[in-house]
């Protein structure tokens, strides 16, 4: 517009330059027209930029010109490092823990009592993704079997499956046609986990995918479940697989933790000679968030919950994980 700049221009006098110079106390969300907003701050994000890059560069420049003599680079600030200490968090020695999972639900898989046998199965009448996505895991998970519900309440389903030896339930739960939960119930004692699930990829959404699994059982991984809850939570995935991997097949599940979104991803090595050895996603994918867990099977009215997620209470700090 016109104004001041307008009559000094006619004054003789040199336009004014083209950076934006913002006083101290300024913000841009005192701007009220929101084109005017978004336009200076993105022209605001671009000068930080421009600045962050000239700092990075000049650190550079003064490490190479010290050589060895330069000071050891800074561990950058990440919200897993700058994690709130939980007081839950399991020392490998200690002899609690110990004690606790040498007589839990799980011990009779890991010394080798009990082999898994899965059934999943889906909430009441399934759509197209949904069976789908049931069907690739059961590819992933050896020995499982897949049951499509219709009409039957899960409490009758249990007391059947406990009768045919299933040592473990999962149920997928859906919603507008899209997998949105995951029940994992192991039998016949529980407990049992809520899952929310999200971003499910079924193999073919997945780009540069391997071929097919095999029948190998696969090797797991389990990462960052640290907590006395990541614990248990870790033993229950891994009581889903049999004991000894067949590496000969070269498929890995993993479990990846990180700020309590469980990443599922399902891998095969593949070995380009001695040293190098990449790896292909055979698929599917998805990521887990606890919501409950309980003792005991499934029972939504009279359950023991051992943990419940509730977020107003829990989520006041980023940096506080539970798992």
């Amino acid at each position: 517009g016109g104004g001041p700049v307008g009559s000094a221009a006619e004054d003789g006098a040199p336009p004014a330059p083209q950076r934006v110079l913002f006083p101290p106390t300024f913000s841009v969300s005192e701007i009220k027209n929101k084109q005017r907003r978004h336009f200076m701050f993105l022209r605001w994000k671009q000068q930080q930029r421009k600045e962050k890059l000239a700092a990075r560069k000049k650190r550079r420049k003064e490490r190479e010109a010290l050589g060895d003599e330069a000071p050891p680079k800074a561990i950058p600030k990440t919200i897993e490092n700058q994690r709130v200490y939980d007081e839950t968090t399991v020392d490998p020695n200690d002899e609690e823990v110990a004690f606790d999972e040498a007589t839990d639900e799980f011990a009779p898989y890991f010394n080798r009592q009990t082999v898994p046998k899965i059934l999943i199965t889906t909430s009441d009448r399934p759509r197209g993704r949904t069976v789908r996505f049931c069907e690739q895991l059961s590819t992933v998970i050896p020995n499982s079997h897949v049951y499509y519900r219709r009409g039957l309440a899960l409490k009758r389903i249990i007391p059947q499956c406990i009768a045919r030896d299933f040592t473990d339930l999962i149920v997928i739960n859906e919603d507008r046609k899209i997998p949105n939960g995951l029940v994992l119930s192991h039998l016949p004692d529980g407990p049992t986990a809520h899952f929310r699930m999200s971003s499910v990829c079924l193999r073919k959404e997945i780009k540069r995918k391997g071929k097919e699994p095999t029948e190998h059982v696969p090797e797991v991984i389990l990462n960052n479940f640290t907590t006395r809850l990541g614990h248990s939570v870790g033993r229950m995935f891994a009581s889903l697989f049999p004991h000894d991997p067949q590496f000969v097949g070269r498929q890995v599940a993993t479990f990846h933790n990180q700020r309590d979104y469980i990443f599922f991803r399902f891998h095969r090595y593949i070995f380009k000679s001695e040293k190098k050895v990449g790896i292909q996603e055979l698929g599917p994918r998805f990521t887990l968030k606890l919501r409950s867990l309980q003792k005991g099977t499934f029972d939504s009215k009279f359950g023991e919950y051992e943990w419940i997620h509730k977020r107003r209470e829990m989520d006041t700090s980023r940096r506080k994980f539970h798992l």
